[in-house]
This record gives structure tokens, C-alpha cells and sequence, in this order.
């Protein structure tokens, strides 16, 4: 299967840099011959109410998945010990699709031993949260449901880049 167009999923659009960072990572996927979609619209229709904005970009980043051939995802914490929802859901929108999915975080270690290590205000006692809840220990990097159906690795975009290589094109 060749891949030519990715969509570039991540917390990456709420940068205080987001159009600038958005610009190396679409040079960054062009030095390994794919073309990159961030999904960061600068021109974004005036004078829409904001719940009316908002379906305007949800709509706008579905077809962007839709026109690609696989999405890569910036998986790290963001704004906690979890990764971007939204994130998270354009994941499984495109996991749903039938498009390769590739995530990356920047540290090795399951997902309940980097909360240990990142986030270690939320914890309880003997494998619980602060309010008691159980942590996922399958000894994965994320939640099940994006380890399982994603190749994640460790690393940053260059490094899902080499991995989508290797697996889809090598």
C-alpha cells in the first residue's frame, strides 16, 4: 500500500506557534516524500457564532481524514495525564476508516508508569488514581484503545514518519 498524503493529528494547533510549527511539520513529512495536512485553517470564515465555528472546523478535519491515506498522531500528555481528546477522536475516526494510524509519544514506559513518573499528583494508593479509580497496567503506552489498533512509538513526528515507512513502504 503506498501513502502519500497524512494527516498530522495532535494538540499541536493549540501552540502559541501553532501556524509556524504547523509549517515544519508539513516540511518535516516533505523531506520523506509524503505530503503533510495540518490541520490548522488560517482562514477561517468571519462572523460565525462559536458553536457554529466550531462544526465548521470539526467538518473541515474530517475531510481532511477523509482525503488522506493514513494519520499521524502526536499522542503526548496534554493538559493532564491523558492525550488531546479531540486527538483521540480523529484516531478513531480514521482507525474506523480503514487508515493506518500511527502515534507517538516522547517516553518509553507503560502508560500507568509514565502517569507515575509525569503526573504523580493524580495518584492513590497501590495502582488507583486519587479518587480510587483503577490505572490501566497492559503495560502499553496509551489507553487500550489506542495502543491496540495503533502502532505507537516512541519518538516524535520523525520518528512516526520512519515508522509508516518501514511498515507500509519498506
Amino acid at each position: 500500500m503506498t501513502l502519500h498524503r497524512l494527516y498530522l493529528a495532535g494538540p499541536d494547533v493549540f501552540r502559541p506557534d501553532a501556524a509556524a510549527h504547523g509549517r515544519r511539520l508539513v516540511a518535516l513529512c516533505a523531506e520523506h516524500g509524503f505530503e503533510g495536512v495540518f490541520p490548522l485553517n488560517a482562514s477561517l470564515p468571519q462572523g460565525l457564532a462559536p458553536q457554529a465555528l466550531a462544526a465548521h472546523i470539526y467538518r473541515a478535519n474530517i475531510a481532511h481524514i477523509e482525503r488522506c491515506d493514513a494519520v499521524l498522531a502526536n499522542l503526548e500528555f496534554f493538559r493532564g495525564p491523558e492525550p488531546d481528546s479531540g486527538t483521540c477522536f480523529e484516531v478513531g475516526y480514521a482507525v474506523a476508516r480503514g487508515k493506518p494510524v500511527i502515534g507517538y509519544v516522547p517516553e518509553e514506559g507503560s502508560f500507568a508508569a509514565r502517569i507515575r513518573r509525569r503526573h504523580p499528583q493524580v495518584l492513590g494508593p497501590a495502582g488507583k488514581d486519587a479518587q480510587g479509580w483503577e490505572l490501566e497496567e497492559f503495560g502499553l503506552p496509551l489507553n487500550l484503545m489506542l495502543a491496540v489498533p495503533c502502532r505507537i512509538v516512541v519518538g516524535d513526528l520523525r520518528a512516526a514518519l520512519a515508522a509508516l515507512r518501514d511498515t507500509h513502504e519498506g
